[in-house]
């Protein structure tokens, strides 16, 4: 094993021995090259004042080369906020900005120990470092059985773990808390559990209540008092797009500091929350009540990106960071927040006005993007294609009796047409039947 590795897992093993035993073999072997190229390009940077030859960009005039017909489109900005390569870590305004934000939105995260965020080439990036870092095969990665069907490949098919679900909802149509907890101590012969937390839910749009959220951190925790190591991810894709008396908080700041057995860690990104879905900017943060743990994990964390894709793009990260800081940030978010939440509420509307009962329930939803249809009389594939060739329509179909329809692209003016022409080919469907 490298020596740089090595000495990282020694600073993990010393501040908490149960975040040591959660690391993959993977991730007990990456590091981020402190020596070569980088350490030397980096004390260059501070020292080479007449020429420096270690870095691997064109320079012109003192700045980073570039073509006008690029830089035209882009005058506003610094060449050198755009050209040079970005750290592995991500850019460092970005990070502090983020970090301001994330502590601002989630009052719950004020006072708790956890890292810097670090920049991801969006939020999936961020899911498969977690996946390298602590993932492999015989770990049990638990999930609600509504869920992203990336996770499959991202922990299951990339790195081998089992996919271990339980039903998102009870008996109540509340968050199954119960089923979780039994998910999660299920997992006590091998020690070790990966649990996702994925809020707003994609497929469903759901999003727990307080008293919801308690339950799934006591069942989190029974799992860690019963000897079970548990890597909680907070994958917080839609983050904010809160639309009832939900949680409006990622459930991270609870879990911070809850049992030495725990590591939270927050993925979360401009993506959803700015409307910058190209952009792919994303973030990773861990929580641990030890700094030299949680500075060993950042390094580790840089390793994988410096294998994978080195950094991430630096446009988007100076694009996102001048957003952050622009006077009209607050309040231009306000305003498709609201445009959201005007969609969220007309869906439920025209849901409820009896119509359909014949032929569907839907799934709670409460924020997010989505929302899910529960099938009662045809099969959810059948439909879709149906929906899709007849009426120019797209869906998506999960399972047998679930299609996830995506609120968030239609225009409100146009979703009570939308649901009569699913109920209208349903219809057609069951009488060809």
């Amino acid at each position: 094993m490298n020596p740089q590795a090595a000495q990282l897992n020694d600073t993990i093993r010393d501040g908490n021995p149960h975040v040591y035993e959660m690391l993959s073999d993977l991730g007990r072997a990456i590091y981020f090259p402190k020596l070569g190229i980088l350490s030397q390009s980096a004390e260059a940077k501070a020292k080479a004042g007449k020429y420096n030859a270690t870095i691997g960009t064109a320079l012109e005039g003192g700045k980073a080369m570039h073509l006008g017909v690029i830089q035209d489109t882009l005058s506003a900005y610094d060449p050198k906020d755009l050209y040079d390569y970005a750290p592995a870590s991500g850019k460092p305004e970005l990070r502090e900005a983020w970090k301001k934000k994330m502590v601002a939105d989630n009052p719950s995260m004020e006072g708790k120990s956890f890292s810097h965020p670090i920049v991801t080439n969006a939020l999936t990036h961020g899911l498969s470092i977690v996946a390298d870092l602590f993932a492999g095969p015989g770990d049990a990665v638990i999930i609600p059985d509504k869920n992203w069907e990336n996770y499959e490949l991202t922990f299951g098919i990339r790195r081998g773990a089992d996919m271990m679900e339980y039903p998102l909802y009870n008996a109540d149509n509340r968050f199954n808390a119960e089923g979780l907890k039994e998910a999660i101590l299920a997992a006590k012969p091998s020690g070790k559990a990966i649990v996702v937390l994925n809020f707003p839910n994609n497929p469903t749009g759901y999003t727990p209540g307080a008293e919801e959220g308690r339950t799934i951190v006591e069942a989190v925790k029974a799992g860690a008092e019963a000897g079970i190591n548990v890597v909680v991810v907070t994958d917080d894709a839609y983050f904010g797009l809160f639309f009832e008396d939900s949680l409006h908080e990622s459930i991270f700041g609870q879990l911070c500091g809850l049992h030495p057995r725990i590591l939270p860690i927050k993925i979360d990104g401009a993506t959803k929350e700015e409307y910058v879905w190209g952009f792919r900017v994303g973030f990773i943060t861990y929580g641990s009540d030890n700094r030299d743990v949680l500075a060993a994990l950042e390094q580790k964390t840089m390793g994988i990106i410096r294998a994978t894709i080195s950094s991430g793009p630096h446009p988007s990260q100076t694009f996102v960071l001048h957003a952050l800081k622009a006077p009209g940030f607050e309040e231009q978010r306000k305003q498709k927040f609201e445009v959201m939440k005007g969609r969220a509420n007309r869906v439920k509307e025209v849901l409820d006005c009896g119509k359909y009962a014949e032929e569907w329930d839907y799934y709670p939803f409460n924020s997010g993007y989505f929302m899910c249809l529960k099938l009662k009389k045809v099969s959810a594939e059948p439909l879709r294609q149906l929906l899709l060739e007849k009426y120019g329509i797209g869906t998506i179909a999960l399972g047998d009796t679930d299609l996830r329809v995506a609120f968030s692209c239609i225009e409100e003016s146009g979703i009570s047409e939308l649901f009569d022409l699913i109920h209208q080919a349903a219809l057609e469907l069951e009488a060809a039947n």
